[in-house]
């Protein structure tokens, strides 16, 4: 299954591009075990997307959480809470 994978904000300046499109493995199925395997990747990618780190998740441009489904040609974004004032 190939996927769409966007950064936003401070992660896209961590991981040093806005986006790419990658292939997952079989066991790879949801929103978390994507983002568990770019941690798996090191660096950057662990600094940026860590269990330590606060990081949004959305996939097909809905917010969602870890257990939200990804299927063959999604989208899904990573980026940092959004604070106003």
């Amino acid at each position: 299954m190939k996927i769409n994978v966007k950064y936003f904000a401070s992660v896209r300046e961590a991981v040093g591009t806005g986006a790419e499109a990658i292939g997952l493995p079989d066991s790879v199925a949801t929103v978390g075990a994507v983002r568990a395997l770019l941690v798996a990747r090191g660096g950057a990618w662990e600094e940026a997307l860590g269990d330590k780190r606060a990081v949004r998740m959305a996939c097909n441009q809905i917010m969602c959480d870890a257990d939200a489904p990804v299927d063959d040609g999604a989208e899904v974004a990573f980026f940092p809470p959004v604070t106003g004032g």
